[in-house]
């Protein structure tokens, strides 16, 4: 929910910070005070297009911020956003998200998402999920007919049906999507299986095995220097035992060494740990000298294994030019052209299990779309009554209102009844909200139908009935009460606020802002903001403050337009009556 938004010059408002309650907050005040501004700045924060002119005269740029609380259903149902625009980082796991916008006065904008800049679209994006406002029907979920099919299986509670026409669809996808690859042009795919071929065919040949190339460089560094290896491994081995010119060799120094050290033994026992080493060190190091005897003997200048060597490392290098960086890239590479290579030369009959595949899933597809259809007219006929029952409280009780289910016949869909429709993760159903509000017009989209009271009654009609399903967590209604009376306005109000009790989700709670001129609706409000103009010098600025007790009684009989003793106790009455209504209501909804 929008906890607080932050305006600063911002059309007549100068500095404006406020805080909102939970539940039902109302603003009044004189017309022209500012009320709808506040609304037109929120419209603003969402995406809604900048224009230089809401720059306060004299100021650089409009700045306007909103802080939302987030629920984990809210988290839940921004994430596809989210990752949409790469803001995953941004928010995370946390339990608010503020959004920023600035207008600078040469008409430059700049949103942002917790402190992310962001493009407008990308900040709708997420408003969206987050406000309707009503007023600016770019902003309202009902009007965007993609989403009416989403709140009627909300309101039937169809998720789990839904759920399984989504995976049966992603099945048959997958399979269509084979069988093109397979279908693609014979002589494209003759041209693929022939060079597949060669290049398994290459890699097979050369018989690689892992590790092999290091091997090869190891052994061509042998045979190119076996000339100096010998000559290392003979002087290591003439320097243990004979180093000619009548210097002797190591062991035969150590030799005379262990003769000394034996005689010191006899004379001191002690010392006999240092012969056992010295023993030790004459045996190592005599095994390594017929180490490097016998490597010195095997060691052999052999131009031809040289040839061979440096031939196969050529041909190793060329393949990993081809086909990957190490002998195992090479192999891997191989399996797969292998396995590509078998899928197009056995096309035919994975064709046709893969056509047998597809039409078992698309008569699995079209019995389930089939049930999901009748819950959902079932669910339709339901919604549509309950409608005209809100709208009737609401004094439109000849207004009609339809939920229309349509479907597109498409050759490549799925049967139904003899026909074949097209479809998608939602099924075959087209779902569009049709309202006819006189007698004798023609039922017509929602989008079509004129702004104003009557609007914003019919969209309370419709929250009120969908509001177990309206994920959306904030609602504002901006002249709700435009051509109503009292009478139809303590209806209003009374429906406004049943909107922010809990139903049955506490996630699915709303908070509701209303900006009204009506004081049967304001007698409703959880919170209170009275919204002033004032002068100050030659300025204008729009204030707004919180109001509670005495001053709202006051603020009730000025709506009343009356400033007398029975305007103020008609007043107090009122305040006292809502409120006890109201925590009737919510007994009776934690009963329920």
């Amino acid at each position: 929910m929008l906890t607080e938004i932050s305006i600063q010059d911002f059309a007549i408002i100068d500095r404006l910070r406020l805080s909102l309650a939970p539940g039902f907050n109302v603003l009044t005040g004189e017309t022209g005070a500012g009320k709808s501004i506040i609304i037109d700045a929120l419209g603003v924060l969402l995406g809604g297009r900048a224009d230089s002119n809401w720059v306060r005269s004299g100021a650089d740029r409009a700045r306007v911020e909103g802080l939302f609380a987030l629920t984990g259903l809210q988290r839940e149902l921004l994430t596809p956003v989210l990752e949409e625009y790469g803001l995953q980082e941004a928010v995370e796991e946390a339990d608010e998200l503020i959004l920023t916008r600035e207008i600078s006065a040469a008409g430059r904008s700049t949103g942002r998402v917790n402190g992310r800049a962001v493009t407008a679209a990308a900040l709708g994006a997420v408003g969206q999920t987050l406000v309707d406002i009503h007023g600016q029907t770019e902003h309202l979920s009902l009007l965007r007919v993609r989403q009416h099919i989403d709140l009627l299986d909300r309101y039937a509670s169809l998720s789990g049906q839904r759920a399984q026409v989504a995976e049966t669809v992603r099945k048959v996808r997958a399979v269509r999507q084979e069988l093109t690859a397979l279908r693609r042009d014979e002589r494209e795919l003759a041209r693929r299986q022939e060079m597949l071929r060669y290049q398994v065919d290459e890699i097979e040949e050369a018989s690689l095995r892992p590790g092999e190339d290091v091997d090869l460089a190891q052994e061509r560094v042998r045979l190119v220097n076996a000339q100096k290896l010998m000559e290392l491994a003979e002087g290591v081995y003439a320097a243990l035992y004979d180093m000619g010119d009548e210097q002797r060799g190591a062991l035969d120094l150590l030799g005379d060494a262990a003769g000394q050290l034996h005689s010191l033994v006899k004379l001191d026992p002690r010392l006999a740990d240092q012969e056992t080493t010295l023993m030790a060190a004459m045996d190592g190091l005599a095994l390594l000298g017929r180490a490097m005897r016998d490597y010195r003997d095997e060691i052999e200048g052999n131009p031809e294994r040289l040839e061979e060597v440096e031939d196969r490392l050529l041909l190793v290098a060329n393949l990993k030019r081809k086909y990957g960086d190490t002998l195992e890239d090479i192999l891997a590479f191989a399996q797969r052209a292998s396995a590509e290579l078998e899928n197009i030369e056995n096309r035919s009959e994975r064709m046709e299990a893969l056509q047998a595949q597809e039409g078992r899933l698309l008569k699995r597809l079209g019995e389930q779309a089939a049930a999901l259809s009748v819950a959902r007219r079932e669910a339709g006929d339901r919604m549509a009554r309950a409608v005209e029952t809100e709208l009737a409280e609401l004094r439109m009780e000849r207004t009609q209102f339809y939920v229309n289910l349509e479907r597109v016949e498409d050759p490549a869909g799925c049967p139904i009844d003899g026909a074949r429709y097209a479809f998608d993760t939602t099924g075959v159903d087209r779902v569009e909200f049709l309202i006819s509000p006189n007698p004798g017009e023609p039922l017509r989209p929602l989008v079509k139908i004129a702004s104003g009271g009557e609007t914003s009654r019919l969209m309370l009609a419709l929250k009120s009935v969908l509001a177990a399903g309206d994920t959306v967590p904030t609602l504002i209604f901006d002249e709700i009460d435009q051509g109503i009376g009292g009478r139809v306005g303590e209806i209003v109000g009374r429906k406004l606020w049943k909107l922010t009790v809990a139903n049955g989700h506490a996630d699915l709670t709303h908070q509701v802002i209303c900006i009204t001129h009506l004081p049967q609706i304001a007698a409703y409000g959880d919170a209170h903001f009275n919204v002033a103009k004032r002068v100050h010098g030659d300025r204008t600025t729009t204030i707004i403050r919180p109001i509670e007790h005495d001053e709202r009684v006051a603020e009730l009989t000025t709506m009343l337009g009356a400033e007398t003793d029975l305007a103020r106790q008609t007043a107090t009455e009122m305040l006292d009556s809502t409120a006890s209504l109201k925590e009737s209501l919510r007994e009776d909804r934690v009963t329920a």
